[in-house]
Protein backbone atom coordinates (compact mmCIF):
# COMPACT_ATOMS: atom_id res chain seq x y z
CA UNK A 1 0.00 0.00 0.00
CA UNK A 2 1.45 3.56 -1.23
CA UNK A 3 2.06 6.17 2.13
CA UNK A 4 -0.59 8.35 0.77
CA UNK A 5 -3.19 5.41 0.78
CA UNK A 6 -2.00 4.27 3.64
CA UNK A 7 -2.25 7.53 5.37
CA UNK A 8 -6.18 7.57 4.45
CA UNK A 9 -6.91 4.14 5.93
CA UNK A 10 -4.84 5.41 9.26
CA UNK A 11 -7.25 8.72 9.44
CA UNK A 12 -10.68 6.81 8.85
CA UNK A 13 -9.56 4.47 11.63
CA UNK A 14 -9.27 7.23 14.31
CA UNK A 15 -12.66 7.00 16.03
CA UNK A 16 -12.81 9.02 18.86
CA UNK A 17 -13.88 6.61 21.60
CA UNK A 18 -11.62 4.12 20.40
CA UNK A 19 -8.22 5.77 20.29
CA UNK A 20 -9.77 7.18 23.74
CA UNK A 21 -10.24 3.84 25.16
CA UNK A 22 -6.57 2.49 23.46
CA UNK A 23 -5.18 5.58 25.80
CA UNK A 24 -7.20 4.32 28.88
CA UNK A 25 -5.90 0.98 28.45
CA UNK A 26 -2.47 1.89 27.60
CA UNK A 27 -2.27 4.39 30.35
CA UNK A 28 -2.23 1.27 33.36
CA UNK A 29 1.54 1.50 32.17
CA UNK A 30 3.94 1.41 35.35
CA UNK A 31 5.87 4.69 35.79
CA UNK A 32 8.26 6.22 38.28
CA UNK A 33 6.25 6.18 41.33
CA UNK A 34 2.85 6.25 39.37
CA UNK A 35 3.61 9.75 38.29
CA UNK A 36 2.43 9.22 34.48
CA UNK A 37 4.68 12.05 32.74
CA UNK A 38 2.86 11.63 29.79
CA UNK A 39 0.31 13.44 27.16
CA UNK A 40 -1.83 12.02 24.80
CA UNK A 41 -2.66 14.65 21.57
CA UNK A 42 -4.77 13.84 18.34
CA UNK A 43 -4.54 15.63 15.62
CA UNK A 44 -3.94 15.80 11.82
CA UNK A 45 -5.17 11.94 11.80
CA UNK A 46 -2.59 10.95 13.98
CA UNK A 47 -1.97 10.37 18.08
CA UNK A 48 0.68 11.77 18.76
CA UNK A 49 2.84 10.88 22.69
CA UNK A 50 4.32 13.99 24.49
CA UNK A 51 6.56 13.71 27.68
CA UNK A 52 5.89 16.00 30.23
CA UNK A 53 8.44 17.14 32.16
CA UNK A 54 6.94 18.73 34.99
CA UNK A 55 5.34 15.39 36.62
CA UNK A 56 8.94 14.03 36.61
CA UNK A 57 10.11 12.94 40.43
CA UNK A 58 13.35 15.20 40.00
CA UNK A 59 14.89 14.32 43.44
CA UNK A 60 14.87 10.68 42.09
CA UNK A 61 14.91 10.66 38.65
CA UNK A 62 17.90 13.36 38.20
CA UNK A 63 18.05 13.58 34.52
CA UNK A 64 14.58 12.43 33.68
CA UNK A 65 15.67 9.08 32.27
CA UNK A 66 13.35 6.89 33.80
CA UNK A 67 9.76 9.15 33.37
CA UNK A 68 10.90 8.88 29.45
CA UNK A 69 11.23 4.80 30.09
CA UNK A 70 7.97 5.43 31.98
CA UNK A 71 6.67 6.96 28.49
CA UNK A 72 7.97 4.24 26.50
CA UNK A 73 5.97 1.78 28.49
CA UNK A 74 3.09 3.36 27.89
CA UNK A 75 3.70 3.84 24.10
CA UNK A 76 4.31 -0.08 23.76
CA UNK A 77 1.00 -0.57 26.31
CA UNK A 78 -0.70 1.59 23.41
CA UNK A 79 0.01 -0.46 20.63
CA UNK A 80 -1.16 -3.72 22.51
CA UNK A 81 -4.19 -1.73 23.53
CA UNK A 82 -5.20 -1.25 19.65
CA UNK A 83 -3.71 -4.51 18.34
CA UNK A 84 -6.46 -5.86 20.74
CA UNK A 85 -9.04 -3.78 18.60
CA UNK A 86 -7.92 -4.60 15.36
CA UNK A 87 -5.53 -1.75 14.38
CA UNK A 88 -1.79 -2.21 13.80
CA UNK A 89 0.03 0.74 15.34
CA UNK A 90 2.69 2.29 13.21
CA UNK A 91 5.22 4.54 15.21
CA UNK A 92 7.14 7.15 14.42
CA UNK A 93 9.69 7.64 16.98
CA UNK A 94 10.89 11.34 17.68
CA UNK A 95 9.75 13.04 14.56
CA UNK A 96 10.81 16.24 15.57
CA UNK A 97 14.20 17.13 16.11
CA UNK A 98 13.82 20.58 17.49
CA UNK A 99 11.60 19.22 19.94
CA UNK A 100 12.29 16.00 22.03
CA UNK A 101 9.65 16.25 24.16
CA UNK A 102 7.03 15.09 21.15
CA UNK A 103 8.18 11.33 21.74
CA UNK A 104 6.03 9.42 18.82
CA UNK A 105 3.26 10.14 16.16
CA UNK A 106 1.61 7.20 15.88
CA UNK A 107 -0.35 5.89 13.07
CA UNK A 108 -2.94 3.51 12.54
CA UNK A 109 -4.11 0.88 9.96
CA UNK A 110 -6.42 -2.01 10.12
CA UNK A 111 -5.05 -5.35 11.09
CA UNK A 112 -6.21 -8.49 9.22
CA UNK A 113 -6.68 -10.52 11.94
CA UNK A 114 -7.03 -10.45 15.78
CA UNK A 115 -5.55 -13.60 17.11
CA UNK A 116 -6.84 -14.65 20.87
CA UNK A 117 -2.90 -13.62 21.77
CA UNK A 118 -4.10 -9.76 20.58
CA UNK A 119 -6.54 -10.31 23.29
CA UNK A 120 -4.68 -11.64 25.70
CA UNK A 121 -2.22 -9.23 25.94
CA UNK A 122 -4.32 -6.72 26.45
CA UNK A 123 -5.88 -8.10 29.17
CA UNK A 124 -2.30 -8.33 30.62
CA UNK A 125 -2.61 -4.72 30.82
CA UNK A 126 -4.99 -5.26 33.51
CA UNK A 127 -3.76 -8.06 35.24
CA UNK A 128 -0.52 -6.33 35.85
CA UNK A 129 0.60 -5.06 38.84
CA UNK A 130 3.76 -3.64 40.74
CA UNK A 131 3.89 -6.30 43.63
CA UNK A 132 6.73 -5.48 46.10
CA UNK A 133 6.17 -8.49 48.45
CA UNK A 134 8.65 -11.77 48.49
CA UNK A 135 8.25 -14.06 45.94
CA UNK A 136 8.86 -17.94 45.74
CA UNK A 137 10.90 -18.73 42.43
CA UNK A 138 9.19 -18.60 39.14
CA UNK A 139 8.15 -22.38 38.05
CA UNK A 140 9.84 -24.17 34.63
CA UNK A 141 11.96 -20.60 34.01
CA UNK A 142 14.17 -22.40 31.89
CA UNK A 143 11.15 -23.27 29.55
CA UNK A 144 10.09 -19.22 29.81
CA UNK A 145 13.12 -18.06 29.21
CA UNK A 146 13.16 -18.44 25.38
CA UNK A 147 9.69 -17.47 25.29
CA UNK A 148 10.42 -14.12 26.55
CA UNK A 149 13.69 -13.32 24.69
CA UNK A 150 11.50 -14.27 21.48
CA UNK A 151 9.20 -11.11 21.67
CA UNK A 152 12.10 -8.98 22.63
CA UNK A 153 13.09 -6.10 20.40
CA UNK A 154 16.99 -6.39 21.16
CA UNK A 155 18.00 -3.32 18.81
CA UNK A 156 15.87 -1.42 21.58
CA UNK A 157 17.53 -3.30 24.92
CA UNK A 158 19.14 -6.34 25.87
CA UNK A 159 17.94 -8.91 28.72
CA UNK A 160 20.29 -10.11 31.13
CA UNK A 161 19.27 -12.46 33.86
CA UNK A 162 21.07 -12.51 36.61
CA UNK A 163 22.38 -16.06 38.56
CA UNK A 164 21.46 -16.27 42.50
CA UNK A 165 24.95 -16.19 42.69
CA UNK A 166 25.18 -12.89 42.42
CA UNK A 167 22.16 -11.71 44.77
CA UNK A 168 24.86 -10.59 47.54
CA UNK A 169 26.69 -8.27 45.45
CA UNK A 170 23.27 -7.14 44.37
CA UNK A 171 21.81 -6.61 48.12
CA UNK A 172 24.78 -4.57 48.20
CA UNK A 173 24.22 -2.49 45.75
CA UNK A 174 20.42 -2.14 46.98
CA UNK A 175 21.78 -1.03 50.13
CA UNK A 176 24.52 1.52 48.95
CA UNK A 177 22.00 3.18 47.25
CA UNK A 178 19.70 4.13 50.68
CA UNK A 179 23.32 4.68 52.81
CA UNK A 180 24.18 7.24 50.23
CA UNK A 181 20.44 8.84 50.06
CA UNK A 182 20.48 8.28 54.15
CA UNK A 183 20.70 12.11 54.92
CA UNK A 184 18.90 13.22 51.56
CA UNK A 185 15.74 15.38 52.93
CA UNK A 186 14.86 16.57 49.16
CA UNK A 187 14.56 12.70 47.87
CA UNK A 188 12.89 11.44 50.98
CA UNK A 189 9.95 14.26 50.95
CA UNK A 190 9.37 13.41 47.65
CA UNK A 191 9.25 9.70 48.53
CA UNK A 192 6.47 10.90 50.88
CA UNK A 193 4.38 13.03 48.86
CA UNK A 194 4.39 10.70 45.74
CA UNK A 195 3.19 7.67 48.58
CA UNK A 196 0.71 10.21 50.56
CA UNK A 197 -2.01 9.16 51.53
CA UNK A 198 -4.49 12.02 50.34
CA UNK A 199 -3.38 11.27 46.32
CA UNK A 200 -6.44 9.46 44.19
CA UNK A 201 -5.12 9.84 40.84
CA UNK A 202 -1.38 9.25 41.16
CA UNK A 203 0.83 8.18 43.36
CA UNK A 204 1.78 4.74 45.08
CA UNK A 205 -1.20 4.31 47.48
CA UNK A 206 -0.92 2.88 50.78
CA UNK A 207 -2.09 -0.86 49.88
CA UNK A 208 1.03 -1.12 47.42
CA UNK A 209 3.56 -0.52 50.23
CA UNK A 210 4.96 -2.86 52.72
CA UNK A 211 5.42 -2.85 56.58
CA UNK A 212 8.81 -2.79 57.91
CA UNK A 213 8.81 -6.88 58.60
CA UNK A 214 7.99 -7.21 54.80
CA UNK A 215 10.69 -5.51 53.44
CA UNK A 216 12.97 -7.06 55.22
CA UNK A 217 11.95 -10.36 53.38
CA UNK A 218 12.99 -8.58 50.28
CA UNK A 219 16.83 -7.81 50.21
CA UNK A 220 16.55 -5.95 46.92
CA UNK A 221 14.25 -2.97 46.76
CA UNK A 222 13.77 0.77 47.31
CA UNK A 223 12.35 1.91 50.58
CA UNK A 224 9.49 3.36 50.28
CA UNK A 225 7.72 4.66 53.36
CA UNK A 226 6.87 1.61 56.07
CA UNK A 227 3.17 0.73 55.96
CA UNK A 228 1.28 -0.98 58.89
CA UNK A 229 0.09 -3.52 57.11
CA UNK A 230 -0.34 -7.23 58.93
CA UNK A 231 2.30 -9.22 58.01
CA UNK A 232 1.42 -10.57 54.55
CA UNK A 233 2.65 -13.98 52.17
CA UNK A 234 4.32 -15.21 55.77
CA UNK A 235 5.04 -18.80 53.85
CA UNK A 236 8.01 -17.22 52.13
CA UNK A 237 10.69 -15.76 54.30
CA UNK A 238 12.37 -14.55 51.83
CA UNK A 239 12.49 -13.37 48.17
CA UNK A 240 13.68 -16.10 45.89
CA UNK A 241 12.63 -14.05 42.42
CA UNK A 242 14.93 -14.17 39.33
CA UNK A 243 16.35 -10.47 38.61
CA UNK A 244 16.51 -9.19 35.00
CA UNK A 245 18.56 -6.18 33.98
CA UNK A 246 17.12 -4.50 30.57
CA UNK A 247 20.55 -2.54 29.49
CA UNK A 248 20.89 -0.45 26.44
CA UNK A 249 23.62 0.14 24.32
CA UNK A 250 24.12 3.96 24.85
CA UNK A 251 22.22 6.34 27.61
CA UNK A 252 20.18 8.59 25.28
CA UNK A 253 16.62 9.83 25.42
CA UNK A 254 16.09 7.29 22.18
CA UNK A 255 17.64 4.80 24.16
CA UNK A 256 15.11 5.32 27.38
CA UNK A 257 12.22 5.74 25.52
CA UNK A 258 13.20 1.76 23.89
CA UNK A 259 14.07 0.43 26.91
CA UNK A 260 10.41 1.02 28.45
CA UNK A 261 8.72 -0.42 25.43
CA UNK A 262 10.71 -3.08 25.85
CA UNK A 263 9.89 -3.66 29.71
CA UNK A 264 6.32 -3.20 28.73
CA UNK A 265 6.73 -6.11 26.99
CA UNK A 266 8.63 -8.10 29.78
CA UNK A 267 6.18 -7.57 32.27
CA UNK A 268 2.90 -8.46 30.23
CA UNK A 269 4.79 -11.29 28.84
CA UNK A 270 5.22 -12.57 32.27
CA UNK A 271 2.10 -11.25 33.70
CA UNK A 272 0.09 -13.96 30.73
CA UNK A 273 2.78 -16.47 32.21
CA UNK A 274 1.01 -16.00 35.69
CA UNK A 275 3.86 -14.71 37.48
CA UNK A 276 4.68 -11.45 39.50
CA UNK A 277 6.99 -9.12 39.02
CA UNK A 278 7.92 -5.72 40.37
CA UNK A 279 10.22 -2.98 38.70
CA UNK A 280 13.17 -1.73 40.25
CA UNK A 281 15.07 1.37 39.38
CA UNK A 282 16.40 2.73 42.70
CA UNK A 283 19.85 0.28 41.69
CA UNK A 284 20.63 2.59 38.59
CA UNK A 285 19.84 6.54 40.12
CA UNK A 286 23.41 6.57 41.54
CA UNK A 287 26.36 5.98 39.68
CA UNK A 288 28.14 4.19 42.42
CA UNK A 289 24.88 1.26 42.59
CA UNK A 290 25.00 1.64 38.92
CA UNK A 291 28.78 0.98 38.57
CA UNK A 292 27.97 -2.80 40.70
CA UNK A 293 25.11 -3.55 37.88
CA UNK A 294 27.33 -2.57 35.09
CA UNK A 295 30.33 -4.83 36.47
CA UNK A 296 27.44 -7.73 36.82
CA UNK A 297 25.97 -7.51 33.36
CA UNK A 298 29.38 -6.50 31.43
CA UNK A 299 29.91 -6.00 27.99
CA UNK A 300 29.83 -1.91 27.71
CA UNK A 301 26.30 -1.81 28.40
CA UNK A 302 23.92 0.96 30.09
CA UNK A 303 22.04 -0.87 32.87
CA UNK A 304 18.26 1.34 32.88
CA UNK A 305 16.41 -0.97 35.03
CA UNK A 306 16.07 -4.23 37.24
CA UNK A 307 12.78 -6.22 37.47
CA UNK A 308 12.28 -9.39 39.81
CA UNK A 309 10.10 -12.36 38.63
CA UNK A 310 8.62 -14.66 40.59
CA UNK A 311 5.33 -16.57 41.67
CA UNK A 312 2.91 -15.48 44.34
CA UNK A 313 0.72 -18.12 46.47
CA UNK A 314 -2.50 -18.84 44.24
CA UNK A 315 -4.73 -17.42 47.51
CA UNK A 316 -2.60 -14.10 47.90
CA UNK A 317 -4.94 -11.11 47.49
CA UNK A 318 -4.84 -8.99 44.73
CA UNK A 319 -3.71 -5.39 45.57
CA UNK A 320 -6.42 -2.62 44.48
CA UNK A 321 -6.13 -1.39 41.44
CA UNK A 322 -3.21 1.87 41.79
CA UNK A 323 -4.61 5.37 40.73
CA UNK A 324 -4.33 6.98 37.32
CA UNK A 325 -4.99 10.40 36.16
CA UNK A 326 -8.71 11.27 34.21
CA UNK A 327 -8.74 10.66 30.80
CA UNK A 328 -9.28 14.18 30.22
CA UNK A 329 -6.45 15.17 31.91
CA UNK A 330 -3.70 12.71 29.59
CA UNK A 331 -5.66 13.23 26.22
CA UNK A 332 -6.13 15.99 24.02
CA UNK A 333 -8.15 16.03 20.49
CA UNK A 334 -7.09 18.83 18.45
CA UNK A 335 -9.01 20.13 15.05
Amino acid sequence: MDRRRWLTVAKAALDPQVVANAVELACRAPSVHNSQPWHWVVEGGALKLFFEPHRVPHATDLSGREAVISCGAVLDHLRVAAAAVGFQADIERFPNPNDLDHLATIWFSTLQLVTDAHRARADAILDRHTDRLPFAPPPSWAAFEPVLRSTIDTDKAVLHVLPDTVRPQLAEASRLTEALRRYDSSYHAELRWWTAPYEVTDGVPYSALVSASERDRVDVAREFPASEHPDRRPEIDHDRSTILVLSTYGDSRRDALGCGEVLSDVLLEATMAGLATCTLSHLTELEASRNIIRALIGGGYEPQLLIRIGRVPSIAQVAPATPRRPLADVLEFRG
